[in-house]
């Protein structure tokens, strides 16, 4: 019975944002024109991670590269698009899906058409990786940003498979094969190993941040210790260049293209109530919210920019 009341309720959901979905438009300020002269808006908002952007009720939106960089190289196709707006909503997420991304940014600068970074409530981590790329970065006040740097976490749940009675076995080919087992303490030599592969990967980021910002790679090093800093600090800091909400943005985006009077805007897909019910990983977490009762799996990608 309490199952039957659920999926009633999860349908009329369902119904309810498809009807939504056709009233309320999702794509963002502005229009659409094939004349020239126009502020190209691309959305990065959620976690970052590989594949298509979208998401679901219980996990929420998700920044996928493959729909972003679709939009980033459109935007560097367009003759209409003079400049580019990346808007950004996202905590940070994969380290591969955040640098398929950085190379669609500086592949788009290589056209000459300028980039402003706009941060909504927050851009930290991959997401101030990305912004640092743009030209010109914009922030609110009190925007989240920062948390510069990179970590993996390993669990470790011996003693609760004791307690339970699991008990693993491994038939490996390799001696680290089963590095990150999670059945037992991490071995010295496997710590230094995944310590070599986080040092990789942010020596990569302090490089593009130094590079986005003209900073010196010990000077973003100071400041890439994993702290996390408001709009304000960030600006006195060097990593933001103005303050201002994402309409002030636009207008510097105009005035650094060139455009006189009021800007035309296109958006590149921003994520809308249909997204929450079509991507198929949508569809797999309301089932299993429904079949379990429960949230989703927590699902740890030990390579993140976070």
């Amino acid at each position: 019975m309490r199952k039957t009341v659920l999926v009633g309720i999860v349908i009329v959901l369902l119904v309810f944002v498809l009807i939504a979905s056709f009233l309320i438009d999702t794509s963002g300020p502005g229009t659409s024109s094939e004349e020239g002269g126009q502020i190209a808006v691309v959305f990065i908002e959620g976690t970052i991670m590989g594949g298509r952007s979208g998401g679901d009720f219980l996990s929420g939106v998700s920044a996928g590269s493959m729909t972003v960089m679709e939009h980033l190289r459109k935007a560097a196709d367009d003759p209409s698009v003079s400049a580019v707006i990346l808007r950004f909503n996202t905590p940070g997420g994969s380290v591969p899906a955040s640098q398929e991304i950085a190379t669609e940014i500086k592949r788009l600068k290589e056209t000459g058409k300028p980039i402003i970074a706009s941060m909504g409530d927050t851009s930290a981590s991959a997401g101030y990786y990305l912004a640092s790329i743009a030209d010109v970065i914009v922030a609110n006040p009190g925007t989240i940003t920062g948390s510069l740097g990179v970590y993996m976490q390993v669990a470790n749940f011996e003693e609760l498979y004791e307690k339970l009675g699991i008990e693993y076995y491994y038939i490996k080919s390799g001696e680290y094969k089963d590095m990150g087992a999670n059945n037992r303490d991490m071995r010295p030599e496997e710590e230094e190993i995944l310590q070599a592969m986080v040092d990789d990967i942010y020596e990569e980021f302090v490089g593009t941040i130094a590079e986005g910002r003209s900073m010196s790679r010990e000077r973003v090093k100071e400041l890439a210790d994993g702290r996390i800093y408001t709009g304000n600090q960030a600006k006195e800091l060097g990593l933001v260049d103005q303050l201002g909400n994402y309409y002030d943005a636009i207008d510097v985006a105009a005035d650094m293209a060139g455009i006189t009077g009021e800007p035309r805007v296109k958006s590149y897909y921003k994520p809308g109530p249909l997204d929450y019910i079509f991507s198929s990983q949508s569809l797999l977490n309301l089932w299993k919210g429904i079949s379990t009762q429960s949230g989703n799996p927590l699902v740890v990608n030990p390579s993140n920019f976070k």
